[in-house]
């Protein structure tokens, strides 16, 4: 298996590949939805011929390939696949059969389109149809933009075809170490940053750093109903959880609403590539604050999110809010200016008795004054907020600034928040800093065990908390080590003393030997 560099690597190449052949034809934010949209394609494709492949394979068949099997042949597995995997795809229609034949296809337009519908529509008046419906309605096959004749857009459709298509991940998609979706999202970004969506929040949670709250969340348990994240961009933190928890112990599934509709889709996408069935997800399209889809699937044991950092909200001028039974305990809504702590509630809301809640915040909401500290009050005074951990600076693409998690649960056995300092724990990547899985190991370890430790972690009574403004920045709490080298002063005088007597040494010794000169020249 590839490691998580190289395969970002081969990522990267294909989608700079792709980028420098439509240069000067499509516009670079326009482009995104090439690139996913046939990522899409070619990951889809293979999975479900993976799938055929493996039921043919432990019926006894092993030397047979999906992609090579007649279309009228595979119309009797239809209705199986369309109720197991939630879509059908001809195996014409597959990407590795459309681009084997791209180059020589006058039709190629006509033959992707006919794909996308077709793939679409396999899942009308199914189940799955939900599930389906728009994931490649951003792809514009005869769009202009990519060129202003047929054969110009087929062209360049089909170097997209076999940039993608040369992308070598080592492996199945479902066992790639990356979040393939939200990193070239992520990559997108970086290339065209000037008329992106990173305004919006848009930034994807490094692995790694899903990893830890993954594994905050599960700590200490072997199953939960269901997990849940109000603002999912690529699902990366959903998937994340399946994978550490087993997506078998997640008993009812997995939910998530996510607002822009991109990231949405990739999210849609993400789930059916892990092999999450569509029985088992529901993720739905809007705003989470004001339109959220999962009231009747609430409470949830896992919350696991990374919510866009300080951005605006409607907030007191819709009065309605205040009464919000997901707002209104705190009797304060977050400042219209900054939703963090808006999120932070609708989570609480949600969250069952027993269950844990890890938010990815941005620092500002642990000190900042008025209606955010009234909040933090109500989170505290009810005993809330079970643990803060400082992240390291530099961990997200587009934020440079230290975040930090808040862990929250219903239930606690003691009145007091644990602190922990891992602004430290980190090792270099490329322009960015990385959670080592050493790093991660350290910050559960203390979690776990929820003491004290010198430098590291405090953990303090709820009673100093609130004597201390609600304030609840780690460096309030955990003394930083000084790390600058400890001058011995009697030694230091010792030296100056040493110093002083040699220098007076030599001055004696220079004017020794001028008093010789001067007698010599008399």
């Amino acid at each position: 298996m590839a490691t998580s560099i190289q395969q970002k690597q081969e990522l990267f190449k294909a989608i700079w590949a792709t980028a420098e052949d439509l240069r000067n034809s499509v516009d670079g934010w326009d482009f995104k939805s090439y690139v996913l949209g046939i990522l899409f394609y070619r990951f889809i494709s293979e999975n479900i011929t993976n799938y055929v492949n493996r039921l043919q394979a432990d019926a006894g068949v092993t030397d047979f390939d999906y992609a090579e099997f007649a279309d009228a042949d595979a119309e009797a597995a239809r209705a199986q696949l369309v109720h197991e995997k939630g879509f059908f795809i001809l195996p014409s229609q597959l990407f590795g059969n459309v681009r084997k034949h791209a180059k020589d296809d006058p039709n190629l337009n006509i033959t992707l389109d006919n794909a996308f519908k077709a793939i679409e529509a396999s899942a009308i008046g199914t189940e799955s149809e939900d599930d389906l419906k728009g994931l490649f309605a951003d792809i514009d096959v005869n769009s202009n933009k990519l060129g202003g004749t047929v054969d110009k857009r087929n062209e360049q459709l089909a170097k997209i075809l076999n940039n993608i298509g040369n992308i070598d991940l080592k492996g199945e998609y479902s066992e790639n170490q990356i979040d393939i979706f939200g990193d070239a999202y992520e990559y997108l970004m970086t290339m065209y940053a000037s008329n992106a969506g990173k305004s919006g929040g848009e930034f994807f949670t490094p692995q790694e750093v899903s990893e830890l709250l993954a594994r905050i969340v599960t700590h200490g348990r072997e199953y939960v109903n269901k997990v849940y994240d109000p603002a999912c961009g690529s699902g990366s933190l959903l998937l994340k959880f399946a994978k550490i928890l087993g997506k078998n112990n997640v008993k009812k599934g997995f939910f998530g609403q996510e607002k822009n509709i991109t990231t949405y889709n990739l999210c849609r996408i993400n789930m059916f590539l892990h092999d999450i069935n569509y029985s088992d997800f529901d993720i739905r399209n809007g705003d989470t604050l004001l339109e959220p889809y999962h009231w009747n699937d609430e409470p949830f044991d896992a919350i696991v999110s990374n919510p866009p950092y300080s951005t605006k909200w409607v907030g007191s001028d819709n009065p309605t809010l205040i009464n919000d039974p997901r707002f209104a305990p705190a009797g304060v809504l977050a400042p219209k200016s900054k939703s963090d702590l808006a999120f932070t509630m609708h989570m609480l809301a949600w969250l069952s008795t027993a269950g844990t809640a890890a938010i990815v915040e941005f620092p500002g909401v642990l000190y900042r004054g008025g209606a955010e500290q009234k909040i933090r009050k109500y989170l505290i005074d009810n005993n809330y907020v079970d643990t803060v951990i400082q992240l390291p600076a530099n961990l997200f693409f587009g934020v440079s600034i230290a975040t930090c998690i808040i862990v929250l649960k219903k239930s606690k056995f003691e009145n007091k928040t644990l602190f922990i300092d891992a602004s430290q724990l980190f090792v270099h990547e490329g322009n960015k800093n990385k959670l080592s899985p050493e790093n991660i190991d350290a910050i559960v370890a203390e979690y776990a065990e929820h003491k004290q430790v010198k430098h590291f972690s405090a953990l303090v009574d709820n009673k100093v908390v609130a004597e201390n403004g609600y304030n609840l920045s780690v460096s309030s709490y955990v003394e930083a080590e000084d790390t600058r080298p400890k001058t011995d002063i009697r030694e230091l005088n010792e030296r100056i003393r040493r110093i002083v007597a040699h220098e007076n040494e030599l001055r004696a010794d220079i004017d020794a030997i001028i008093a010789e000169l001067e007698a010599e020249t008399l």
